[in-house]
């Protein structure tokens, strides 16, 4: 059943994402002829775009290695319109961040939408009592991170620590690897640059796969029609490459690894037990002051949310 779907998906997804892109030509000669007024821009400050490339690499139990361009979007998620999952104030309130929230993501192209990981950047005013400068100064906190897996088009949300953190593998997200495991992010504040990697630490297999992405920040205005044609069909691409990467593996005899909630219903569960072993309670920002001056204080896990596919996949 799961076969049938994804190819009605794929059919789907090649008819409606064609008659999109006929509009978007249409609209494309339609504002050649009459530019879109100034005012009708839409707020560069709130939308940074990047440019640069992922690389992947396994060496067990074969080697294989690619590396494909991909464009990228920074949203001000309180200033910018995006369809997110996550809202500026639910980021914050999972977070427990009170700064500005910045989204990483390959924006919907001719509707479709493919992203096997976005970023939330949860940045911090500071503590009460602070100066008034350095509270005027947003920090980076907490990232919350959202992986989907291909082709089920499941998502699993969860928060991790900026610059290098280890979370308990949460997600089956490719059917050439198995749930034992944990994921070692390395990300960054974006700038100029950008920076994000995820190897994965197995009991057996050591640290057998890697996955990065770096690119640079492009300095350029952002009409909304400069943003459907610089990421039109980029979904798409990555969602091919992930296909075509995919008959390889399998070309090469690696094993098939069915889908654990068929095996494991619970997986989710010994995924969130694994978690909390893995990273003990983490005392929340917002009472890190208090509890350097006495034992008493609220502490919290690691958050982490699943959510199912729609029909036929998200």
């Amino acid at each position: 059943m799961e076969v049938f779907y994804l190819l009605c998906s794929i059919a789907s997804t090649f008819v409606y994402s064609s008659a999109l892109s006929f509009l978007v030509a249409i609209r494309s000669f339609s504002r050649f002829l009459s530019p879109l007024p100034s005012n009708e821009c839409c707020d560069r400050a709130a939308v940074r775009l990047y440019e640069g490339r992922v690389h992947h690499s396994r060496t067990k139990p074969v080697f294989n290695s690619f590396e494909y361009p991909v464009r990228y979007a920074l949203f001000d998620l309180d200033r910018a319109q995006h369809d997110s999952h996550l809202s500026a104030d639910r980021a914050r309130e999972a977070a427990g961040t009170d700064g500005p929230v910045f989204l990483l993501t390959i924006p919907t192209s001719v509707g479709y939408d493919q992203n096997p990981l976005k970023v939330y950047y949860c940045y911090d005013l500071g503590e009460e009592g602070e100066e008034e400068e350095r509270r005027s100064l947003p920090r980076l906190k907490n990232c919350i991170a959202e992986v989907t897996n291909t082709p089920w088009g499941e998502k699993v949300f969860f928060e991790f620590t900026p610059g290098s953190d280890i979370v308990a593998k949460p997600l089956h997200v490719s059917p050439f690897m198995d749930m034992i495991g944990n994921w070692q992010i390395h990300a960054y504040e974006p700038g100029d640059n950008l920076f994000i990697s995820i190897s994965v630490q197995h009991p057996t297999l050591g640290n057998y796969f890697i996955a990065t992405l770096s690119a640079k920040r492009v300095h350029s205005s952002t009409t909304s029609l400069n943003m459907e044609m610089y990421f039109w069909l980029m979904p798409h691409k990555v969602a091919a490459l992930i296909y075509w990467q995919a008959v390889k593996l399998w070309w090469k005899n690696v094993p098939f690894i069915g889908h654990p909630k068929y095996s494991n219903p619970s997986y989710r569960d010994v995924a969130l037990s694994r978690g909390n072993e893995l990273c003990p309670l983490r005392i929340n920002r917002r009472q890190s002051n208090q509890l350097d001056q006495n034992s008493n204080g609220e502490s919290r896990t690691r958050w982490c949310i699943w959510r199912d596919a729609e029909w036929p996949w998200a």
